[in-house]
């Protein structure tokens, strides 16, 4: 029985120690505040060292979380080395687009020079396929609504413009004829041309193939003299502009513009169509005059 005993009691007595231990982690101890001249107590705490662990590892943790939070989410973070500004990648957003826009006017400009240098050279005219506005919208499908506000307004400009014809205090409007070179026409119909001008065929014009309803489009600022329906030639629009020119687009299937209309060169007069006896498909019959006689538009436009 004596080797028993022997061997129990090492067990038992760290058993005891760490007992011993653990109530020590619980004992209870005053913390006094005094005045030291009269020992008079001020303030007092009842103290333990696992609540003084427990509150020392809190603290701990708290400044670590704050510090942490501090550095991530304030500008403090832009004085730790390896750290950026906050805003650096918002000033580069707005350098890049800064930039993006420069180029774009920049190419704008150049292209503008060179359409001069072209025009003076004789040459076809550039044009920019990333600035132009693409008609690939079915317009048959786009559904027009007015408001009251909107038509009354549309109709009192109608009734103040209606009759404001091309005039300037500096040239009439059948100023003497300017030179047919220094005059810049709008193209008024992007397609293909199936129909020459031939006047010994009594073809005073060209015939344009483009998309169903395409705009029509005026070549020069001018006054409308002309918008109606004919039994052979459809919706005909005549408009005439300054230095003896006269544009007349025929069978059209609507037209946009009314007789005494101002309009401004590649306004919108009217939509291509088929209207008329004399036309066998939608295309648009283009004819330009100077001085009451018919010229190749062929001389002036870059189909």
């Amino acid at each position: 029985m004596q080797p028993q005993i022997d061997m129990a009691m090492p067990e038992t007595g760290n058993r005891k120690k760490k007992k011993k231990w653990i109530h020590k982690m619980r004992n209870k101890y005053r913390l006094v505040i005094s005045n030291e001249d009269t020992y008079e107590e001020k303030f007092s705490f009842r103290l333990s060292r696992l609540n003084v662990f427990v509150a020392g590892g809190t603290l701990i943790i708290l400044l670590i979380v704050g510090t942490t939070f501090l550095i991530a989410f304030t500008p403090l973070r832009e004085y730790i080395p390896g750290y950026t500004d906050v805003a650096l990648m918002e000033h580069v957003r707005e350098l890049e687009k800064l930039t993006d826009s420069i180029e774009r006017v920049m190419h704008q400009k150049d292209l503008y020079f060179n359409n001069i240098k072209n025009i003076i050279e004789g040459k076809e005219m550039e044009f920019d396929s990333t600035s132009q506005i693409t008609s690939e919208i079915p317009h048959e499908k786009i559904k027009y609504t007015r408001s009251e506000e909107d038509s009354l307004l549309r109709k009192e400009y109608d009734s103040e413009t209606s009759f404001n014809l091309y005039y300037n205090e500096s040239e009439e409007l059948y100023a003497p004829a300017l030179p047919l070179i220094g005059s810049n026409f709008f193209i008024p119909l992007k397609g293909i041309v199936t129909a020459e001008f031939d006047i010994s065929q009594k073809h005073y014009g060209i015939d344009i193939v483009s998309k169903e309803n395409e705009a029509v489009k005026s070549v020069l600022d001018g006054t409308v003299i002309f918008s109606n329906w004919t039994v052979e030639t459809g919706y005909v629009i005549g408009i005439q502009h300054q230095g003896n020119f006269m544009s007349v687009y025929k069978h059209n299937s609507v037209l946009l513009k009314q007789q005494g209309n101002f309009v401004r060169a590649g306004e919108p007069i009217a939509i291509v169509g088929e209207s008329g006896e004399l036309s066998s498909g939608p295309h648009l019959h283009f004819e330009l005059w100077y001085n009451g006689t018919p010229v190749n538009p062929r001389d002036y436009f870059a189909f």
